[in-house]
Parts: C-alpha cells; structure tokens; sequence
C-alpha cells in the first residue's frame, strides 16, 4: 500500500486584477503520490468547499499536457521543476513527503490576472490571428506524396508545431517575451511549401502584432527553452528574426 503524502501549499490568491492578491497556506493531505499536481490542488479545492471556503482557481482542460491551459508557477519555475512536462502531467511523486510548495500564476503584463492563479492569454491568440491563414485556391486535395517535402524540413515543422501556447516561455523570460512562442509558428509555417504564398506578409504581421502586445524583447538568456513543456529549440527564434529581416528588405525593394 503506497504511503499518502502531505503537502505544505502557499497558493498565490487574488479576487481579480485590480485587487491586491497574497500567498495563502494551505495544507494538502492524503496526497497519492501517482497524483498529478492538479489532481492534488483537486483535493485541497474538495476540502475547502467542504469548509465553506472558495476553491482555488486554477485552468485546466484536456490534463494530458496538449492543451498549454494548466499554466503556472511552481516554486519559482514554470510548469514545475520536471523538464518538458506541463503541470497536469506533473506528479507528485517528484516532491518529498511534507515538502513546502509555492504556487503562483504566471506573472506578466501582458498575461493580467483573472482570478488566484488563472491569467488572460488571449495576447497569445491574437499574435496567431494576426499571421491570418492559408488562402491560396489549391482545387481538390492533392494526393499527400505530390508535395515533396525534405525530411529534415518536416521533422523541424513539426518540432515548431507542437507549441501548445501556455505562455510559460513569457513566464520565465526576464523581458516578458514572445519571441519563442511567436517564432514557433512563424517557423513551422515557414518551413512547409504550403506556407509559402503568405509567408512575408504573415512573419511581419506576427512581429507587428508581438510588439504592440508589449512583449519584452528577446534578449537569449534561453529561460524559455528551458521551462517550455515541448522541448521548443530557441534555434526558432534565430529562423524568425531571419524571415522577418527578408521580408522587410524585399518588401522595400
């Protein structure tokens, strides 16, 4: 029989916004150590609205590490000290028996604060809707082997495109930034033939829309590389600031 852990949680609470928020402690019990960490802050939220009390808030969605939602600060690192693993899929067989944890939301400007540890993302999505879509006319699908592509050019693709947008490489950044979130689906299109057509226009689009966001600057310190649960190379921010440049020359020209 697997011996139940206990837990010591300073959670970040704050009503909204504009009210001042504190860390709070809370004491989680019978924690299973096969329990992931949302699975745990399940049970703190079960004995509090048990007590009458407000549950903490916290997002989450598909719990399987595809989504990005489950975003926040685990003793100062985001998603956790378990590299490549967002925070649903951490578990809590990596901490110790009695061990003190802080949690809090992601911290950034341009990320405000909705409620305890849930944040506003949406900064995110309109860097994505600013690089619009594919439009070019292409008639009936063709078949899936007529558009060759290299094979390192698609393993890069697809590295690029697993970016789940939870927003920890802002997080972690000293200077707020985007840059790696915002060169991963810059890259990822990029690198594809089918991306091609709008490929000038939707890199400055992207940058533009980053920038007047008020997302800090890249400035290579790699904390973002560090923290993101996918692994994403800042190799892609390299690839980004290369795009960008050319298409600002040949859109000069």
């Amino acid at each position: 029989m697997q011996k139940k852990m206990t837990f010591n949680l300073l959670v970040w609470r704050q009503a909204n916004a504009e009210s001042p928020g504190k860390l709070v402690p809370y004491t989680a019990k019978d924690i299973s150590p096969d329990m992931s960490f949302l699975e745990m802050l399940d049970v703190v939220n079960e004995d509090l609205l048990k007590r009458g009390e407000d549950p903490i808030e916290f997002d989450s969605d598909c719990r399987e590490g595809i989504c990005g939602s489950c975003g926040m600060v685990i003793n100062g690192i985001a998603h956790g000290p378990l590299r490549a693993t967002a925070a649903c899929q951490l578990h809590m067989r990596h901490f110790k028996d009695g061990d003190t944890i802080t949690i809090e939301p992601f911290r950034a400007s341009t990320f405000p604060i909705i409620k305890d540890l849930v944040v506003n993302r949406s900064a995110l999505d309109r860097i994505i809707a600013a690089g619009g879509y594919i439009s070019v006319n292409v008639g009936g699908a063709p078949d899936a082997n007529t558009i060759l592509v290299p094979k390192e050019n698609a393993d890069r693709a697809m590295d690029s495109a697993s970016c789940i947008a939870c927003g920890a490489c802002v997080a972690a950044c000293p200077n707020a930034s985007a840059a790696l979130f915002t060169a991963a689906k810059i890259t990822h299109l990029a690198l594809l033939p089918q991306g091609h057509p709008e490929r000038k226009r939707r890199v400055i689009r992207m940058v533009q829309q980053m920038d007047a966001e008020g997302f800090g600057d890249c400035s290579n310190y790699a904390e973002c590389e560090a923290v993101c649960p996918k692994s994403i190379s800042i190799s892609n921010i390299a690839k980004m600031r290369r795009e960008y440049l050319k298409a600002i020359l040949d859109l000069s020209k």
